[in-house]
């Protein structure tokens, strides 16, 4: 049934065969980005994971347990990825490759762009140099976090979300960077290096594993409450619909990346269809509306991409205006205990 879904979804389209030809032509023999600028942080604002451990001590510590941190010296031997950038033409994935965007983090080291670390604080919460020091600025020399004035706390994190920090209460502006390096936003990298077309990535399941790091006002490093977790779960299914129908968009031929986006976006919207079965916000009816309105197709991008940005707009409003305090209607969907994916450290 799916093949039979799947081949009336793509028919071959001549106009997208030649677009998939200009796309090719475009980039370098490498398959490396033209240039910094296809980062998803720019160096030159990227403060680095010492920065953020001056004051986030054990966060950074249990990040370093991670594949998050690790990736940096493990990625580049590994036999998968190995035989991806060879398919690339890639000879180092560490210099201006297409594995600098998801996989690395970037600085300007001397005067050069260089890769610092693997996915760190800044991958999610922004890059931190023009707001690390307004954010850790109590008030002045001898202020603490315990004294500090409520106003001067209201201040300081308006100040800091001005400058570009993204605050783990905003939670869809921290999940969408997940789910923009989970989902592959690359078709050449699937189809032509061999590179999976995502992971099958879950929010609530990988960020109560091993990448918890919830020790700045949980010292036992707590899971995340049943609120938060069916807020994480509803708004991670909207990212992934609206990151699948993104990659549809940009798909240029039946092959690898544009079938597993198909399938990935038609997972998604069943899923956010149950979600709305539970929970009835305006928000959630909103993007089952917008899910539902297109055809998951080739040569049909202007309407994908319309759809997936009325999703975005929705799942933000939602992620601001709910707690998921009274969403249990949907707790049977959220993965428990034993989907997590590894452990958390002490």
């Amino acid at each position: 049934m799916m093949k039979k879904f799947l081949n009336r979804v793509f028919r071959p389209c001549p106009a997208y065969a030649a677009l998939g030809l200009m796309v090719a032509m475009a980039m370098p023999a490498s398959g490396n980005p033209a240039s910094a600028q296809e980062l998803k942080l720019d160096p030159a604002n990227v403060a680095g994971p010492d920065a953020c451990g001056e004051c986030h001590k054990s966060s950074v510590a249990v990040w370093k347990k991670t594949r998050h941190a690790i990736t940096f010296k493990e990625l580049s031997r590994k036999k998968e990825a190995k035989k991806i950038a060879k398919n690339l033409g890639i000879r180092r994935m560490k210099a201006d490759s297409a594995c600098l965007s998801c996989h690395f983090t970037s600085a300007v080291v001397k005067g050069k762009v260089k890769p610092i670390a693997g996915i760190t604080c800044e991958s999610c919460h922004g890059a931190g140099k023009k707001w690390i020091k307004e954010h850790g600025d109590y008030g002045g020399k001898g202020v603490t976090m315990e004294s500090e004035k409520p106003d001067h706390k209201i201040a300081r994190y308006a100040k800091s979300e001005a400058a570009g920090m993204i605050r783990p209460m905003r939670l869809y502006k921290v999940a969408a960077n997940c789910y923009g390096c989970h989902t592959v936003p690359n078709e050449k990298l699937v189809n032509v290096g061999g590179h999976p077309a995502g992971s099958k990535f879950d929010l609530v399941a990988w960020s109560q594993g091993e990448v918890r790091h919830n020790v700045w006002y949980s010292k036992p490093n707590d899971e995340a409450s049943a609120a938060r977790k069916r807020m994480m779960y509803i708004v991670g299914k909207a990212l992934d619909l609206e990151f699948a129908l993104r990659g549809i968009a940009k798909a240029t031929r039946k092959a690898a990346y544009a079938v597993s986006m198909a399938k990935r976006a038609s997972a998604a919207r069943k899923a956010m269809n149950k979600v709305a079965g539970a929970v009835k916000t305006p928000e959630i009816e909103a993007i089952v509306a917008a899910a539902g309105a297109v055809k998951l197709k080739l040569n049909n991008a202007a309407n994908l991409t319309a759809a997936a940005d009325k999703i975005s707009a929705a799942a933000e409003k939602f992620s601001d205006a709910y707690d998921g305090s009274k969403f249990a209607a949907i707790d049977a969907l959220v993965p428990g205990a034993d989907k997590y994916k590894g452990k958390p450290a002490p």
